[in-house]
């Protein structure tokens, strides 16, 4: 199967907690950092969901915001993955941003380019992919 998310985040199934309808599925990527994902419970069982097994983190590069200094900052948002920029690609409107993650994992943003002006994005910068956990997905 081909998806046309851009992120498809290898890890490990590290904690599944199942609500009255939701679960909250928590995957510790090769590196180290964890990635939080809000799935249904039908998905859980359909998937076969459970601690230890191998799973994907799934996210449009759309879902992801990019945040420069903002260790230490509250957020709402589950995930906040520290990296350094790997490379940026403009466009007319929308810039692709690769984040190279602690441990390797690259994670792509697509933000504005005028955002990018404004955090003065360059290759090396010090970021933060942030993404809710309602906006990841699971695949197996």
């Amino acid at each position: 199967m081909k998806i046309s998310a851009r992120n498809l985040l290898a890890g490990t199934v590290h904690e599944v907690t199942k609500g009255s309808v939701n679960a909250e599925v928590t995957l510790v990527l090769e590196g180290g950092q964890r990635v939080v994902a809000i799935i249904t419970n039908s998905s859980i069982d359909t998937l076969g969901v459970e601690k230890g097994k191998a799973a994907f983190a799934i996210i449009k590069a759309s879902e992801v915001i990019v945040g420069k200094g903002v260790d230490g900052t509250k957020l709402s948002a589950r995930n906040v993955l520290a990296g350094e920029v790997a490379r940026v690609q403009d466009g007319a409107v929308n810039s692709e941003v690769e984040i190279k993650l602690l441990g390797g994992t690259p994670v792509v943003a697509s933000i504005t380019k005028h955002s990018v002006y404004a955090l003065g994005l360059k290759a090396g910068d010090q970021v933060s992919a942030i993404v809710k956990a309602s906006n990841v997905m699971i695949g197996v």
